[in-house]
């Protein structure tokens, strides 16, 4: 099996990185060598990850591959077709530096970059799917469906690989999580653990929900249908929603209904979760 080194130099060489990619990649590498000095029983897996690679895009890539690989379709293999499309569509490296930034900025758990990229499902699993869209969209239908089903099985999230998925989207733990394939994600989403973006069952073609700019979903809630949920609205924890949220507002229930006020913020990035009027909290 030949070697994809060459490809990889591509991303180190003729591929020129985002300035938010490269900043990302400097402080990726700052912590990889921290945590090795920290506990030396960690270098080699930072060295593997991280350091031996050349670029934020080579990292990334490997990181894709080491993850989603098995025995039908291997690490080089795999490998090769992540090059492929990063060198194709760079904006996917830049997408994948905003999610990182976003992760670092929004969760009070966590404030660095290296342990996103290495061990969050959400992240990985994003990123992932951001190949597998690039495949759908160039008629390898297959290996797209071969992606989503292995990141649906390693890291427990199914997006679909024809859903449209925006930038700096936090998708937070992960687990149980479901997009659609005609659904849309915009620009700073925070999602949290257990949420349906799906359709209804009942209808084809356009059917799953349109999430815009700075939403924040709340744990296990359920959006279903062709249906908007407008900039900056909060979604409760455990809600279902079946009708159009408007603009800067929030809903909780089952079904989900408005409570409390209208707020200016956009929530996905604050993540604030209380909601100004009743004692709700998202």
């Amino acid at each position: 099996m030949r070697s994809h080194t060459a490809d990889f130099g591509l991303l180190s060489g003729d591929f020129v990185p985002s300035e938010g990619a490269a900043a990302i990649w400097r402080d990726l590498c700052g912590e990889a060598v921290a945590a090795s000095a920290a506990d030396p029983a960690l270098a080699r897996a930072m060295n593997s990850a991280v350091l031996y690679h050349g670029s934020f895009a080579q990292a990334l890539g490997h990181r894709i591959a080491l993850k989603l690989a098995d025995h039908d379709i291997d690490v080089d293999e795999l490998q090769a077709v992540v090059v492929q499309a990063l060198i194709n569509e760079p904006d996917i490296i830049a997408a994948a530096a905003a999610d990182l930034r976003a992760i670092r900025e929004r969760d009070p758990s966590n404030a660095e970059i290296l342990t996103p990229f290495l061990y969050f499902k959400g992240f990985l699993a994003l990123q992932g799917q951001r190949i597998a869209h690039w495949l759908w969209h160039h008629r390898r239908i297959h290996l797209a469906r071969h992606l989503q089903s292995r990141i649906s099985e390693v890291l427990g999230v199914d997006i679909h690989p024809a859903a449209r998925m925006g930038r700096g989207i936090m998708l937070d733990h992960g687990s149980g999580l479901v997009i659609g394939e005609t659904a849309v994600v915009e620009d700073d989403v925070s999602i949290l653990q257990n949420v349906t973006l799906g359709g209804t069952g009942k209808e084809a073609g356009d059917r799953h929900p349109k999430i815009r700019r700075g939403v924040l979903i709340g744990a296990g809630a359920k959006i279903l249908g062709n249906i908007e949920v407008g900039v900056g609205a909060k979604v409760g924890a455990g809600s279902v929603v079946v009708d159009p949220v408007p603009p800067y507002t929030s809903v909780v229930g089952i079904p989900a209904r408005v409570v409390g006020k209208t707020h200016t913020s956009l929530p996905g990035l604050t993540m604030e979760p209380s909601i100004d009027g009743p004692d709700y909290v998202i």
